[in-house]
């Protein structure tokens, strides 16, 4: 957590290119007294505001949805209530989350959901979390535990086969989706894709089988200094520069840049992260749909899923 003295005023992120996609992250975001203030500078020029937060200030986050209703909203989850409050050493956490949830479904802000971190504790909760996401009509977003610099951990690991069984039940569901509306069922069959990549790093498989990394390229991180890096997945944070300091600009055309764009091409962790396949679906989106249809039989046919 870091101190309130320490982080970068607000104005700093009108140095950032309009069109960005942009996810405002923690910690816990809402506790930031000049939240709003972010949000005004970042609301108009981003082409998607992403707000993560763990759902406990109600209150901030009904606030910030029905001022700015075109926002996307993910209240993290670790689990059902008992699990999720013990890993999150919170009181009453999961209360909050739905409680944040419900009162988020009464305003416009309609791009709403749970996320989840795949972790070794909470994987049998994984289908429960869908099929309350798909009760109350809202999305389920999912990742699974990295270690890096940004997360403080060198030793998160999840191999057990049972881990295994439960994922594909779930990725399953997705394509099975019983979710209301087309563009809701297609949302489901898109994740169930993205989470091929996660079984397969579940799996242990050799690296190969995900797209190259858009670290730098399609995506960056800036860290509450004001540290621009490519991501939050590396072991040690590759800084190319500070928002503080210079313009975003001058900042990804370094030579600093260029320097550490050469790492992120020789980087072989293999993270599994939603943005890098996002990009990639984009760019090549025959390669989902085929894999969508060809799954969607199996399971008709009542076989595995073929990762």
């Amino acid at each position: 957590q870091t101190r309130p003295e320490e982080e970068i005023d607000y104005h700093y992120y009108e140095k950032l290119p309009a069109g960005l996609r942009i996810n405002i992250t923690g910690g816990e975001s809402t506790i930031r007294k000049d939240i709003d203030d972010i949000f005004r500078v970042l609301y108009p020029k981003a082409s998607l505001l992403e707000l993560s937060t763990n759902g406990y200030n109600t209150e901030t986050i009904v606030a910030l949805a029905k001022k700015y209703p075109n926002i996307l909203i993910r209240i993290s989850l670790e689990g059902l209530p008992m699990l999720n409050d013990s890993k999150r050493g919170t009181t009453n956490g999961f209360d909050h989350a739905l409680r944040t949830m419900l009162e988020l479904k009464k305003t416009k802000c309609k791009n709403i959901g749970f996320s989840v971190v795949i972790s070794p504790d909470n994987y049998k909760d994984l289908i429960y979390l869908y099929d309350l996401c798909v009760a109350l009509g809202v999305e389920l977003g999912n990742s699974v535990v990295h270690n890096s610099w940004y997360f403080h951990k060198d030793d998160n690991q999840l191999t057990s086969n049972e881990a295994l069984q439960e994922h594909e039940k779930f990725v399953k569901a997705l394509l099975t989706s019983k979710r209301r509306g087309l563009k809701n069922k297609l949302k489901d069959y898109g994740r169930a894709y993205f989470n091929r990549s996660i079984h397969r790093r579940l799996r242990g498989d050799e690296p190969g089988y995900r797209p190259p990394c858009g670290a730098l390229s399609d995506f960056f991180f800036i860290d509450p200094w004001g540290n621009v890096s490519p991501c939050n997945g590396s072991s040690e944070e590759w800084i190319i520069g500070n928002i503080k300091e210079d313009s975003f600009e001058n900042i990804m055309n370094s030579e600093k840049a260029k320097e550490v764009a050469k790492k992120v091409k020789a980087c072989d962790r293999n993270c599994a992260f939603i943005v890098t396949e996002r990009h990639d679906m984009v760019r090549r989106p025959w390669k989902p749909i085929l894999w969508i249809l060809k799954n969607k039989i199996r399971i008709i046919r009542g076989k595995d899923i073929c990762w």
